[in-house]
């Protein structure tokens, strides 16, 4: 039973990091290489999209290496598992007290109606989800290493 909650874990896990990859290096250099404003619309639409599922994924993900923590606590990987807890954790709370106030400011703009410092705060949120991803990153190797 461990060894299906271990793999289940790796791959949710894993498919966020890669989901949450994908948005600096691929999707918001597209973006931002549309004409006129086409690429705020489609951040505008993106920052609705993942601020409806990501908190969910977020934290059922830390949920599910909680889960790992303790059911294979005695194991020899615990220490990994742990720490990629620590580092979800930490995840949540840059999430919670950076980007997602932004993100919530960005679902509400329009091409017509948004502030004029809006690239300001786009580059504040890329910023900061750069940073995110490479925590991300390493809780998922965390529970890799973890594996072995």
């Amino acid at each position: 039973m461990l060894d299906a909650l271990e793999v289940v874990t790796i791959v949710v896990v894993g498919v966020m990091v890669g989901v949450e990859f994908s948005v600096p290096f691929f999707s918001n250099p597209i973006l931002n290489a549309l004409p006129g404003d086409n690429g705020l619309r489609g951040r505008v639409h993106g920052a609705r999209v993942g601020g409806a599922v990501m908190p969910f994924w977020y934290i059922g993900s830390l949920v599910l290496v909680g889960v790992w923590a303790v059911a294979g606590w005695d194991d020899d990987g615990t220490g990994l598992v742990v720490a990629a807890a620590g580092l979800l954790i930490l995840s949540v709370i840059m999430s919670i007290l950076v980007l997602v106030p932004i993100n919530n400011r960005v679902k509400t703009w329009t091409a017509g109606d948004r502030p004029a410092d809006w690239k300001q705060q786009m580059n504040r949120w890329d910023r900061f989800h750069y940073v995110r991803v490479a925590v991300i990153i390493a809780a998922f190797a965390c529970l890799a290493a973890a594996l072995t």
